[in-house]
């Protein structure tokens, strides 16, 4: 619990004057740095049931988030759809010239990985290059808010005064019903907050049901996607991606929530703000 505290006190400041000072294009760059690091745990934990995944393809594709905003935006639907042949034409390939040394496996798991971490990722740094009526450095902290106003409340409700009675499902025996539940209470909260901040201190005019309707939604796919990451952990036997957080295990320990929020939360911020 202190180790947990200590890094979200150090960790907390660094994000938030990252996204507040930063442009799309750094912003890029580092999304890109943290879907390698991403990649390199995932392709850890895969390994270490004998599966070989082609790591220099997962790299080299988690890279390529550093351009996202150098690609006209008109083209980006066909770059990434065409991304998709392009992947299973190389990793088909490295089947054939090894002989099948590479094997079927081997190139499946790389596939699911990358398009677990790489498109989900990608969705932060699209929300964060909007530019509309508000900007997308502004918007991209409802996603942040719906990832981390459900952990923070779920923790507190289910951990910390011990009300979480009934739990989910065995994919994570440590998450329970009253957890998850006042979860998506927190994001409500938390999003309405900011939301009145954002409105007194900025003159938005921005709904605060449309806002709060939309991160119960986030945080309800937000939880999926935790649930989702410890069912790979399951799978492969390990309890963390990695130690790189005290107390909170790896880069995909930590952002395994947002990763799946961004993408769903581009395209409703897209329709309704």
């Amino acid at each position: 619990m202190i180790k947990r505290l200590i890094t979200a006190i150090i960790g907390l400041p660094i994000v938030v004057l990252v996204f507040a000072l930063g442009n799309k294009y750094i912003m890029d760059v580092l999304l890109a740095l943290v879907a390698i690091i991403s990649m390199y745990e995932y392709t850890k934990c895969v390994g270490s049931k004998n599966v070989k995944p082609i790591k220099w393809v997962s790299y080299l594709v988690a890279a390529l988030i550093s351009i996202i905003h150098l690609i006209p935006f008109e083209i980006l639907p066909i770059a990434f759809t065409y991304l998709i042949p392009v992947l299973l034409l190389v990793l088909f390939l490295h089947v054939i010239v090894t002989d099948m040394k590479i094997t079927f496996e081997d190139i499946a798991y790389t596939f699911i990985g990358i398009l677990y971490v790489v498109p989900l990722i990608a969705s932060v740094a699209m929300i964060y290059g909007m530019d509309g009526d508000v900007s997308g450095k502004i918007l991209i902290w409802y996603a942040l808010i719906a990832a981390w106003g459900t952990d923070t409340f779920a923790y507190l409700v289910g951990k910390t005064f011990k009300l979480g009675k009934h739990k989910f499902s065995k994919v994570s025996p440590k998450k329970s019903i009253e957890g998850c539940v006042a979860g998506v209470f927190g994001a409500i909260l938390t999003a309405l907050i900011y939301t009145f901040a954002i409105n007194s201190l900025m003159g938005l005019s921005i709904s605060y049901l449309t806002m709060g309707l939309i991160c119960a939604a986030l945080s309800v796919v937000g939880q999926v996607g935790d649930f989702a990451a410890s069912v790979i952990k399951r799978h492969f036997e390990v309890k963390d991606y990695s130690n790189i957080f005290p107390g909170h295990g790896g880069m995909l320990d930590r952002i395994d929530s947002v990763m799946f929020i961004a993408p769903f939360a581009y395209l409703l911020l897209m329709l309704f703000v």
